[in-house]
């Protein structure tokens, strides 16, 4: 209660951009004013990942060229019985009749085998304190209206000032912008952000290309946009409000972000 009557006091007033990149109106809001809680924030994004980056394949160290398993039985051809070899997996390298030659496999120790406790692909269900979940959003808003913040995140801005005032909100017009006209806009609107606004693709330096990260991609603008809106365009990320997650606004650092005017009110209402 305490908490709810400090944020109905405490309330900012953010101008609202047209379709030129000009003020055309302003709002109060208390969405930006819940204090900055980076441990809340990354604690959620991790309790919420579903996969993790780089695990293994599922029967990485499995696939093998040469076929054969051994079997633990006795007086059974291709056993390991009587040969004075240990009773860990192995593969057939070679074979003449009844004379053949294995060498191990699948096993962490031998070489070609499977990783020892490699990281889960699946990552379980981590259980998130409701209280903890609606705080952590709320800060991740203010996350990402701070300029301190997100020049931290994008090195490019390094030793830069950002000119433009956040958080960035438009008016609801924009989403009916064809392509080229919201990219002129977003240019006027930014400013020197703009570089890091529209998503590049370029081929990965290095042996990563062949393990399965082939291309990079910057982050990007979010655009947060309201239940009921849509918007179809490349070269950023769009996300309605009732969907939106703690790691889309502050995955590795407060990511640069536009709401629309009714993607804020939708949030107030979630605030409340």
């Amino acid at each position: 209660m305490l908490e709810e009557n400090w944020r109905q006091g405490h309330k900012m007033k953010i101008a609202i951009l047209d379709t030129e990149g000009k003020k055309a109106k302003e709002m109060t809001t208390s969405l930006f004013e819940e204090p900055i809680r980076e441990d809340l924030i990354f604690k959620i994004i991790e309790a919420q990942r579903i996969k993790h980056p780089y695990r293994p394949k599922q029967y990485a160290g499995m696939d093998r060229s040469a076929s054969g398993n051994v079997l633990h039985t006795r007086h059974d051809w291709k056993t390991d019985r009587g040969r004075g070899v240990s009773r860990f997996p192995k593969k057939t390298m070679w074979r003449r009749g009844t004379q053949f030659s294995w060498v191990g496999a699948i096993i962490p120790s031998v070489k070609g085998g499977r990783r020892a406790h490699p990281p889960h692909g699946e990552i379980k269900f981590r259980k998130i304190n409701k209280k903890e979940l609606h705080k952590a959003i709320l800060s991740a808003l203010t996350y990402v209206s701070s300029a301190d913040e997100i020049t931290k995140k994008y090195h490019s801005l390094e030793n830069k000032k950002i000119e433009i005032k956040l958080p960035l909100v438009v008016e609801d017009k924009i989403l009916k912008l064809k392509s080229k006209d919201f990219f002129k806009m977003l240019k006027d609107v930014l400013g020197n952000l703009y570089g890091i606004a529209v998503q590049k693709k370029s081929t990965r330096a290095g042996i990563g290309k062949m393990r399965g990260r082939r291309y990079r991609k910057n982050a990007g603008l979010l655009l947060v946009i309201g239940k009921e809106e849509k918007m179809k365009i490349s070269g950023i990320d769009v996300v309605n409000a009732n969907k939106l997650k703690i790691a889309d606004l502050a995955d590795g650092g407060a990511r640069l972000t536009m709401f629309t005017e009714k993607a804020i009110k939708e949030l107030e209402e979630f605030a409340k």
